[in-house]
């Protein structure tokens, strides 16, 4: 190739890593410790129907998955509940509820919550904050999801963010210089969606650019997720 004439960007192929919910994939810190415990002693629990309670990105869904594993529940997304006789049939010794607090169907979520109880059923749900008068019109409903004890979990600390962008970048075998993942983990919005979301980025521009992960390309990379977020608040 002649001198000057540079190589084409590499078009980066993505492929999708679908996170891994295992137990031994949960990464254990003081922000999720009670949360954790908590899920580990099922069924030895404070009362069959528990919340948690935490940011997005926290790894509520985590926990979830670990729950729903060793207490072979039913798998219930608040978008889209299970109608009671799918319940009744079903008869589920425990159920996973994700995201309770955005639930569409109130009436439905009242049932499930109900069901629950009359049947003993062990329910873990999870949520961004605690249930409100503002979020739910049904005062049976709030009733029912305010009874339930809360366990909260923190949003990622330093050291569990730099865990995390080590465990994301061995899914993708991405090679990264110490300076770079110490520069990311201090400057990355605590969240482990924005963790997945800063790698899977800095894996396709290390790859369009055919360059190894630098402090620099993080720092770069970086600088259009803040550009990014600056755009969507105007």
């Amino acid at each position: 190739m002649g001198e000057g004439v540079r190589a084409p960007a590499q078009l980066p192929l993505e492929l999708p890593l679908a996170p891994r919910f295992g137990r031994e994939d949960f990464l254990a810190a003081p922000s999720n410790a009670a949360a954790l415990a908590m899920v580990e002693r099922w069924p030895d629990w404070p009362a069959p129907i528990l919340t948690l309670i935490g940011p997005a990105g926290s790894g509520k869904s985590h926990l979830l998955a670990i729950f729903a594993e060793r207490a072979r529940a039913l798998r219930a997304d608040a978008s889209e509940l299970p109608a009671l006789p799918a319940l009744v049939d079903a008869a589920p010794g425990a159920i996973a509820l994700d995201d309770v607090d955005r639930a569409l169907d109130e009436t439905a979520l009242f049932h499930l919550l109900n069901f629950a109880v009359e049947h003993r059923v062990f329910l873990l749900m999870s949520a961004r904050r605690r249930a409100t008068a503002a979020d739910v019109t049904l005062p049976d409903l709030l009733s029912r999801l305010r009874r339930a004890p809360v366990v909260e979990i923190g949003a990622p600390d330093d050291e569990l963010m730099r865990a995390v962008l080590e465990k994301l970048f061995r899914d993708r075998q991405l090679l990264v210089e110490p300076p770079a993942l110490a520069y990311a983990a201090l400057r990355l919005e605590r969240s482990f969606d924005a963790a997945r979301a800063f790698v899977a980025a800095l894996d396709r521009e290390a790859l369009a650019q055919r360059r190894p992960v630098t402090r620099a390309l993080a720092a770069q990379v970086l600088e259009a997720f803040a550009g990014a977020g600056d755009a969507a608040e105007e």
